[in-house]
């Protein structure tokens, strides 16, 4: 490794690690914030050009993300989402049929409109029904990340890392969910399962009072509007149209309003999670360009080569080090070198996914939830996530390993 390679490893290393943590002590930055400083570095000190820097974002993923932001902003300014979850309230009689719906509810949905939205969204409903019926919080937020996690598996658009996977790998949309859709299926049950044995006391037979009803509130012109466009995309999706031009479509049809003020639906959009994979992108690029991400192919070669498992393996640890995005972006260019690149797309879709129910810090969507939660009162901590994530992420990557090898 010559000094050019071990600058841009030590750089790549605090940029990564920083990303992880999410921060660094005594300084007011965010993923998005030390993604960009990184990516600034790199290219000040001349580990990457201007112009290869440009090349190295890719745009399609950008404009996917993008997309999809919009057409979430529009579904929830009207009430899409609060919607569904009045259905949830009506419907929740039990404890276990409660849990069972937030687990479903929130799993599907991930798969078509991002996890993290999600659980931005359903996260206070859950502690107002929860809290309200004097039930233990803890199992149906628990129940509610874990689930959204594992239901984006099923799409491309279910997560940022699956857009990447999607993006980069070719695998068009309909064969991506035929191939994950069924772990998702069997994983949202297996999850429900492990939270009912884990939580014994809370799950009893007992009916559960329905002291709380939660109106419904919509806008219904642009709800009818917002469910279209969804439906718009999800067809051009299904017939073969490149992923990012359905979501930038649907976007775009979203845009043409007479009356959505254009700065609304703006002052909605997580800029910062744009920012952060254009620095990323960069990062990454450095470390290709530099020729440091050759050698790091070399020693990964003989586990990425081995099939499902010793993937998934090499997977779970990465996307617990520096997150499950980046881990994506550092496999980017040794996945296609690879035997079977087909099947270490989807195995890598699938890994880095359900690797982020293993611990609290294991996806942004765990984070999200628990910050809601602490303003709430609610404690979900480290140690009392583990009680039931560890185990559904266990069991759902067994189980993802299992059907990616049959396929």
């Amino acid at each position: 490794m010559n000094w050019t390679q071990l600058a841009v490893a030590v750089l790549a290393t605090i940029t990564l690690v920083g990303v992880a943590l999410g921060r660094y002590p005594a300084l007011k930055m965010n993923r998005a914030t030390i993604a960009l400083v990184g990516a600034v570095v790199f290219i000040a000190f001349g580990f990457i050009p201007l112009e290869t820097a440009y090349r190295a974002v890719d745009w399609n993923t950008i404009l996917l993300l993008f997309g999809m932001m919009i057409l979430n902003v529009n579904l929830r300014l009207a009430g899409f989402f609060h919607l569904v979850n009045s259905r949830v309230v009506r419907f929740a009689r039990t404890p276990r049929r409660l849990l069972a719906l937030i687990v479903f509810v929130s799993g599907t949905l991930s798969a078509v409109f991002l996890n993290d939205t999600i659980v931005l969204v359903f996260t206070p409903l859950v502690l107002d029904l929860t809290l309200t019926l004097k039930r233990n919080p803890l199992p149906y937020l628990v129940g509610l990340v874990t689930a959204a996690n594992i239901g984006s598996v099923a799409t491309i658009t279910g997560n940022p890392q699956n857009m990447l996977v999607g993006i980069s790998s070719g695998i068009g949309f309909v064969d991506f969910t035929r191939a994950l859709g069924p772990i998702a299926l069997l994983g949202l049950g297996i999850g429900w399962a492990v939270i009912v044995l884990v939580y014994r006391r809370e799950f009893r037979t007992e009916r559960v009072t329905p002291t709380y009803e939660l109106q419904p509130q919509h806008y219904r012109p642009l709800l009818r509007k917002s469910i279209a466009a969804t439906v718009l995309m999800l067809v051009a999706l299904v017939a073969g149209a490149p992923v990012p031009l359905a979501a930038a479509g649907a976007a775009a049809l979203l845009l043409i309003t007479r009356r959505m003020e254009p700065e609304k639906v703006f002052q909605e959009i997580d800029w910062s999670l744009l920012v952060f994979f254009c620095g990323l992108f960069v990062v990454t690029g450095a470390i290709e360009h530099s020729g440091l991400g050759a050698r790091v192919f070399e020693v990964l070669r003989p586990y990425a080569n081995g099939g499902a498992a010793p993937l998934t393996a090499v997977a779970l640890v990465l996307s617990n080090l520096v997150s499950n995005v980046p881990a994506v972006m550092l496999f980017r260019p040794i996945v296609p070198g690879l035997t079977d690149p087909h099947q270490a797309w989807l195995t890598l879709a699938m890994a880095t996914t359900l690797a982020g129910n293993l611990t609290l810090l294991g996806s942004v969507a765990n984070l999200i939830v628990a910050e809601i939660a602490r303003r709430r009162g609610v404690h979900l901590s480290f140690v009392e996530y583990l009680k039931a994530g560890t185990p559904i992420a266990i069991l759902t990557l067994l189980l993802g390993v299992a059907w990616v090898s049959w396929v």
